[in-house]
């Protein structure tokens, strides 16, 4: 129970994310994109994942907010967004998908 206290949704998630890629095995960091913060650097042997984490993506400067240290980035490994949303708005390489699916494995 959260009492009269709300979470905030956003924090939740993160943990989720961040525990679910240690439970798979990654090495799990924060990154840095110029001045901009990325979520999650997740390595594991010569594997590498960028993960930015969201409620939502839905409005526009939100999903510029959290693509724009993805497109920073300048090698080729996977780079994701993970939301609630439903609406894919992937863009540049950059995948966004349902954090559901990513606990499900589905990618």
């Amino acid at each position: 129970m959260l009492g009269e206290r709300s979470a905030d949704i956003g924090h939740v998630l993160e943990n989720i994310v961040y525990l679910e890629l240690i439970r798979r095995g990654y090495r799990v960091s924060i990154g840095k994109a110029g001045e901009y913060e990325i979520d999650f650097v997740a390595e594991r042997g010569s594997d590498r994942m960028y993960y930015q984490v969201a409620a939502t993506v839905l409005d526009p400067n939100t999903f510029q907010r959290e693509l724009r240290p993805l497109k920073l980035i300048d090698d080729y490994y996977p780079r994701y967004i993970l939301t609630l949303d439903e609406v894919p708005l992937g863009e540049a390489g950059i995948n966004q998908v349902n954090i559901l699916d990513f606990l499900m494995q589905r990618v």
